[in-house]
């Protein structure tokens, strides 16, 4: 297992990090308490030990079923980043279900929240605390000033933003890193979406601080190779039935085009979209749907340090900057825009400037 320092704090972590949000609703199926506790802990035997949750993951369930995993590896072996800003206790949801809820940011609130979260833990103190899809106009003297209190009273080490739900948020990146020297942005980031991400690594890596954490790595799926044809039918609890239809159609025609790549490097195409990401200098770690240990096994195996060559990484650029030749519909989905009339704006790389 590959670990990497977070620029700009003591945080050292795997690169596959494990996130337990499969723990918190049933889009990927059904997991008992002690099959998710059977995974997790498998993760610490194969060396991980960056292990990403959210209070609002299950109402609670998952920062629970992690807390088993804390006590089965010990506390100096796990690095726990949690998330804050549902406020579930008082818009729980439903199972299953789209709706995003309610959200409270106020000093008051967030107090509250981390102190269930430490409790649900059984621990004292967070190493890596994200506001869980922080919006632009959520960003507040009074939001930053609290996470500072916490850092000296020693209840947090780190804080970041978890940009969300879908893909974009550009603003929402740039000034948490630039403006407000968060220790992580994570973000929708994979090879087949390169944009934001891409442009928030580099910013990191021009400012010598902070890292990536790239969630969504697979392309919902697509370099997972899951669906076999561009007519699959996806049941009514699957999130992904609301993604645009050329994202499946082109796809798959995407995953033709790349295969021989990975074939080049004999592994599998997820392994080879893993090992893209990794080689983004800043990118800290990657955030996979792990759903049994065969995906634990070949995600931990793409992590070993052994990443890609500067004639492969140009090959994928050539590709993804022309829409691997497919033409117009190929191009990747709209993002979602804080600053856009209409809330959202089309996908493109844009140069950052660090001042």
């Amino acid at each position: 297992m590959d670990y990497r320092v977070i620029p700009g704090t003591d945080l050292k972590v795997s690169v596959l990090g494990f996130g337990n949000f499969i723990f918190g609703t049933n889009w990927w199926g059904e997991f008992s308490d002690e099959d998710g506790i059977r995974l997790q802990n498998r993760a610490i035997d194969l060396g991980v030990n960056f292990f990403d949750t959210a209070a609002a993951y299950g109402n609670g369930r998952a920062e629970r079923l992690l807390a088993e995993t804390i006590k089965y590896a010990g506390r100096d072996r796990v690095v726990v980043s949690t998330k804050f800003g549902y406020n579930f206790y008082t818009d729980p949801g439903e199972e299953g279900g789209h709706r995003e809820r309610r959200q409270d940011f106020s000093a008051k609130f967030v107090r509250y929240d981390l102190e269930q979260s430490l409790s649900r833990l059984g621990i004292d103190c967070v190493d890596l605390y994200q506001a869980h899809n922080l919006k632009l106009p959520q960003f507040s003297d009074e939001l930053l000033g609290v996470l500072d209190q916490l850092q000296k009273e020693g209840k947090i080490k780190y804080w970041g933003v978890a940009t969300g739900p879908a893909i974009g948020w550009r603003e929402e990146g740039y000034r948490s890193f630039i403006d407000h020297d968060a220790a992580v942005v994570q973000t929708v980031f994979n090879m087949y979406e390169q944009d934001p991400g891409r442009e928030f690594c580099q910013i990191a890596q021009q400012r010598g601080r902070g890292g990536v954490i790239a969630r969504v790595p697979t392309n919902s799926g697509i370099l997972d190779e899951e669906f076999k044809s561009p007519d699959h039918t996806f049941p009514e609890w699957d999130h992904r039935k609301f993604r645009d239809r050329n994202w499946l159609v082109y796809g798959l025609k995407k995953n033709d085009l790349i295969r021989p790549l990975a074939k080049r490097h004999g592994c599998s195409i997820r392994q080879l979209a893993t090992k893209w990401l990794a080689s983004w200098p800043t990118l800290c770690s990657i955030e996979p749907n792990i759903l049994n240990e065969a995906d634990l096994t070949e995600f931990a195996q793409a992590c070993d340090g052994q990443y890609l060559s500067k004639q492969t990484l140009d090959e994928i650029d050539a590709l993804y900057n022309t829409d691997f030749n497919l033409g117009e519909e190929a191009h990747p989905c709209d993002w979602k825009s804080s600053v856009s009339e209409t809330g959202t704006v089309r996908s493109e790389y844009r140069q950052p400037v660090v001042a």
